[in-house]
């Protein structure tokens, strides 16, 4: 199933003389399962794409459709439900709140949908256990190394019923262990079926994904499976 598709997606920012083309007429689409890749310099695009995709605004042009579902046609709080019930965000500088524990960092998004406290907290301590991280669960962001603090991050992205992973540069702030080690997490929700996109500048990194999708000006110049990675030497690649 594709669960993110972008149809023709431009996005223009300001006007006349100041007018900026930051994407033009994008066409993507993402498979459950299936791990994409976007590179390109800096300015082109990536982070627009990222956030267009993941409804935190809207297009200038063109279609988002996420779970077959046009995002255009949803009302405002249709589309903050969206977020929080189907799409995970992973950020570079992983927007944890300080005041609270691990745990409840994870099971802000679920609680903040109406979930019970008790409910909610049980999950969340199911995706930190599926990262190792049962044992840091009661820890504020500040008592955590960055690579916890990245695996919570991740965490709070996929738990509960999340059919779509955005990551903008999540490994930017890790140093090479510990990107890698992100990595190998995003690919591994992927696996279980989840939809990702990450935007990454480093392709070392990008070798983890299913295919790479290149921009340059708000473009896509080229799109290609990347050269046999880390995560060939765990599991046969999936028929496609």
């Amino acid at each position: 199933m594709t669960m993110l598709e972008l149809r023709r997606v431009s996005k223009v920012y300001g006007e006349g003389s100041t007018e900026v083309h930051a994407l033009h007429a994008v066409n993507l689409s993402v498979d459950a399962g299936e791990l994409v890749a976007v590179m390109g310099r800096s300015g082109s695009g990536k982070s627009t794409l990222l956030t267009i995709a993941g409804s935190l605004e809207q297009p200038t042009s063109g279609e988002v459709l996420v779970g077959g579902e046009a995002v255009a046609a949803m009302s405002r709080n249709g589309r903050a439900r969206l977020r929080r019930r189907a799409i995970g965000y992973v950020f570079q500088d992983f927007n944890l709140l300080a005041g609270l524990t691990a745990v409840e960092n994870v099971a802000l998004p679920l609680e903040l949908d109406g979930v019970g406290v008790k409910t909610a907290r049980v999950a969340g301590m199911r995706a930190l256990d599926e990262l190792d991280l049962t044992d840091r669960a009661s820890r504020f962001p500040d008592e955590l190394s960055g690579g916890e603090r990245q695996r919570v991050a991740i965490a709070r992205a996929v738990v509960g019923d999340r059919r779509l992973l955005l990551a903008d540069e999540p490994s930017g702030a890790l140093d090479s262990v510990n990107a890698e080690a992100v990595m190998r997490l995003v690919h591994a929700a992927c696996r279980r079926g989840v939809a990702g996109v990450v935007v990454t500048h480093d392709a070392q990194l990008a070798s983890w994904a299913d295919r790479v999708v290149f921009l340059r000006d708000g473009r896509v110049v080229d799109q290609t499976a990347p050269a046999p990675g880390p995560e060939s030497l765990l599991e046969p690649s999936p028929t496609r």
